[in-house]
């Protein structure tokens, strides 16, 4: 969708997709009245600028100033921006002109006069200097505008933004720099919030289900070769088979509820490690989220949705202008959501809000504050699970019903809360050196009362264990680094020097009861009633648990140079952590058949670990939109665990190989992109088979395969995203070895021990394929509405270490539609209505199974919503 610039009626639109990202400045209506031009001429595009034109030069200095430039001929309105930041010069111009006309190449050092006459040479287009402004105008019109008062200063499409269409060109994400995607070596998707308009994704796990190298509904699993065995923020997600981390605005964050896709402008993933830039992270990548500020143009949106088992949700995004020059803006997103689910007894509700202010000090300093609080009383997820006989394996009366409830509905809680206070800071000291500093603090807690699986006792009843938790934590970030840029004779430099802590803090208590013969449950007709809780560490009562303290305080310091010449760009960076446990506590208590309690109490001592990541790449773009690339880059994390002497491991470290290709197709908004990897872990850690209340060091694990994608703004009403991953996860070194699991034998785990050496990690599929579309049809007699869909491709996945058994591969479909009522009926612009469904066929599959119980994917998910824009 094009961003809009309020006039008198009539829409101020970039023609060219790269440039419909353009903030666009209100024009106010004395501008129009100024201008008097006719209603087709209505639509300008303005470009910022400093220099002089043919007919009436600023000055002799600013015409005769010479630039080095070299844009190949393309689209005439991307030409013109191409220009404008390669020498700062500002050129206004209605869209109709540019309209499908092309511009000629130029290369060399030349002035801005002499560019222009190059680049129009053809184009039926002359220039005129006016004021400060360039104004373009057709050679035989003679069009003379009046003075142009911009309210705000025009731009290309925000790096943090929400994107345009299906696609973004540029990111921070990875670079912690302003750049193309295209400069970029490694893998770097974004979703951009029309993407999530569409799809209607509840949380970042299912708006990441068409993203390449993710696997987003691992709901429940434990990866044994991830490299994350912390928390993972109540995600199931997996990037090139490893666990994966998640950051809000370039910080790590432990929040329970982080990522409310209603707060969020777009997610990147960057697949790959990210170590260098962003400290502690696992070898798959990072999952980076934006999340929304203060616009520069204003913003009022609200919208009610609806849904099957009983959704009713509100919404409201409203940003606006605070001072009269609009140097002091305002955002507030809020929303309040309350559902059932698939499961009976299992429900979702949520309340949120997120305000924030962006002061524009003066032109070279920002500051931004935001805030956020999330209550979520009934998180929607059922971790139990449920047995494999019943589920993967054909049961005695069938399979069990997604709306099968095996725990106990008074012995059901599952809920958190999280608040964050956060600021973004930025000063720019002159054109070669600048400030940035990000700073946040959140606290978290999540508490849990349910009832896990244990033994399947028969065909048709299984044994429950009661379980409560309690994790609270508590975490302070920040990161500061100075950004600039150099040039060294031919060669450009764009340099980041920063460092950046962490402080974790948490707080983790469990209890399980072994209650004995009232937990049996029958899983084809369940009965509730039947238990009543017990805890307390008495003789009367047969629980065990524990609690453990944890705290964490991470220190590093990176740099990384961007060079680039003519076309091939370099990127070199290295970064060394500090990593201090400065306490770990660990409190048991637990059964003891003679009196019945016990209590061990013991003590870790600290632990300190440092690590080097560095990374090198480099890319080269071809004029005609291709760009191959190398990478290599390393990746750490401190682990926690001790093993039966009380030593602490290793940190697992990992390191990447990838090569690939990134192809923007001339004159089209399509971005398509391959890339294949090969990456390497070390010192990831499994329990200990001699001393199960300790970790062991399992040796070494492997994942190597290949990715496509598709980000296309194929028309101007057809966007889609498409992708294809395979992924070969493996145990390449290791001395464990595991049982054979036997499903069909209910207690039989007892089959005999192979080596994990050479196996498929488990719960990692080795094909993945997605694509989506959204269209909306150009006639008049279907004008305003629009229909999208997708199908997603998961293949089969080993559920055990030795690949004993698997979860069979599925297939779904996702559809939707959209209806823009101010498309007919100009009173009602600005009203819209969405649709979407999810598994059409409400088809039956398993997400990812283990030694004691299976996952089962959503079932057919109706969500809708009516959106008012004014």
């Amino acid at each position: 969708m094009h961003p809009k610039i309020a006039t008198a009626g009539a829409d101020l639109l970039s023609v060219n997709p790269r440039e419909r990202a353009i903030k666009a400045p209100l024009v106010t209506l004395s501008l129009v009245r100024m201008l008097g031009l006719t209603t087709a001429l209505a639509s300008v595009v303005i470009v910022p600028v400093k220099a002089a034109s043919a007919d009436t030069p600023a000055s002799t200095t600013a015409v005769e100033r010479k630039f080095t430039v070299n844009i190949p001929a393309q689209k005439l309105s991307s030409a013109l921006v191409a220009l404008s930041n390669a020498t700062g010069t500002q050129l206004a111009y209605t869209t109709q002109l540019s309209d499908g006309l092309r511009s000629s190449a130029i290369s060399g050092t030349m002035s801005v006069n002499a560019a222009l006459a190059q680049i129009l040479s053809g184009t039926g287009l002359t220039y005129q200097f006016n004021g400060n402004t360039v104004v373009l105008t057709k050679a035989s019109a003679n069009i003379k505008l009046g003075p142009v008062r911009v309210g705000g200063t025009l731009s290309r499409e925000s790096a943090t933004g929400p994107g345009v269409g299906y696609v973004a060109h540029y990111t921070t994400a990875g670079t912690k720099t302003d750049t193309p995607i295209t400069e970029i070596p490694n893998s770097i998707y974004i979703i951009t919030k029309q993407q999530m308009v569409d799809q209607q994704p509840q949380n970042v796990m299912q708006a990441l289900r068409y993203t390449p190298g993710v696997y987003a509904d691992a709901l429940g699993t434990a990866q044994n070769g991830a490299a994350d065995n912390q928390n993972n923020n109540g995600g199931g997600f997996l990037q090139r088979g490893f666990s994966s981390m998640q950051f809000i605005d370039g910080l790590q964050t432990n929040s329970q509820s982080a990522g409310e896709t209603a707060f969020l402008d777009r997610i990147e993933v960057v697949n790959g490690p990210a170590s260098v830039m962003y400290g502690q992270t696992s070898p798959g990548g990072i999952i980076g989220m934006s999340l929304k500020k203060p616009t520069e143009t204003p913003l009022h949106e609200a919208s009610v949705g609806f849904g099957n088992w009983g959704r009713y949700e509100a919404t409201i995004d409203v940003s606006d202008k605070i001072t009269k020059s609009g140097n002091v803006r305002y955002r507030l997103a809020a929303i309040g959501d309350t559902q059932g689910t698939q499961t009976k007894y299992v429900d979702y509700h949520r309340v949120g809000v997120l305000p924030s202010i962006t002061w524009d000090i003066d032109k070279k300093t920002s500051l931004t504050l935001l805030g956020s609080y999330l209550y979520t009383p009934g998180n929607g997820t059922y971790r139990t699970g449920y047995p494999s006989h019943g589920t993967l394996l054909p049961g005695e009366y069938g399979r069990i019903a997604r709306s099968t409830f095996l725990g106990e509905p008074d012995w059901n809680k599952t809920g958190d809360r999280t608040a964050m206070f956060e600021y973004l800071f930025t000063h720019k000291f002159n054109k070669y050196v600048s400030f940035e500093q990000t700073f946040r603090w959140e606290k978290s807690r999540k508490i849990n009362e349910t009832l896990s699986l244990d033994d399947q006792i028969d065909a048709s009843n299984i044994e429950r264990i009661p379980l409560q938790q309690n994790l609270s934590s508590k975490t302070i970030g920040m990161d500061a680094r100075f950004v600039g840029k150099f040039n060294t004779g031919p060669v450009s430099h764009h340099w980041v020097v920063g460092s950046d802590f962490r402080k974790y803090d948490a707080s983790f208590g469990y209890q399980f009861d072994y209650t004995g013969d009232e937990s049996i449950i029958n899983i084809y007709n369940p009965v509730y009633g039947g238990y009543t809780p017990c805890f307390g560490y008495t003789s009367n009562c047969k629980d065990f648990g524990g609690t453990s303290t944890f705290s964490r305080f991470q220190e590093g310091v990176y740099f990384q140079d961007q060079i680039k010449y003519k076309n091939l760009s370099i990127l070199l960076g290295g970064r060394n952590d500090w990593v201090s446990n400065t306490n770990y506590i660990q409190s048991i208590n637990g059964l003891n058949p003679t009196n019945g309690i016990t209590v061990k109490n013991s003590q870790r001592p600290y632990s300190n670990q440092s690590a080097f990541t560095w990374r090198a790449g480099l890319i080269y773009n071809f004029k005609f939109g291709l760009a191959p690339y190398f990478s290599y880059s390393t990746s750490f994390v401190p682990q926690t665990g001790f093993d039966s002497h009380g030593n602490t491991f290793s940190p697992l470290t990992g390191k990447q190989y990838e090569i690939g290709l990134k192809y923007q197709i001339p004159k089209t908004d399509v971005l398509l992109t391959a890339a294949a990897y090969h990456i390497s872990e070390n010192h990831y850690l499994v329990t200990d088979p001699n001393n199960t209340n300790y970790s062991a060091d399992a040796g070494k694990v492997t994942s190597e395969g290949f990715e496509v994608s598709a980000h296309a703004n194929i028309i101007k009403n057809l966007q889609a995203v498409a992708s294809y991953s395979y992924i070969d996860a493996r145990y390449t070194r290791t001395n464990v070895t595991s049982s054979v699991y036997n499903p069909n034998g209910f207690l039989d785990q007892s089959g005999a021990d192979i080596s994990e050496k050479g196996k498929y990690v488990q719960n990692v599929p080795r094909n993945m394929f997605s694509i989506f579309l959204d269209y909306t049809p150009p006639l008049n007699i279907l004008k305003g509405i629009g229909i999208n869909g997708g199908i997603r491709y998961v293949g089969f996945t080993y559920s055990d270490a030795v690949n004993s058994y698997k979860a069979p591969d599925y297939l779904l479909f996702d559809i939707g539609a959209h209806y823009d009522f101010g498309a007919t009926v100009s009173a009602l612009k600005g009203l819209r209505a969405q649709l979407a469904i999810s598994n059409l066929t409400n088809k039956y599959y398993i997400t990812s199974c283990n030694t004691s119980s299976c996952y089962l994917g959503e079932g057919r998910r109706v969500y809708g919503n009516i959106s008012y824009s004014w």
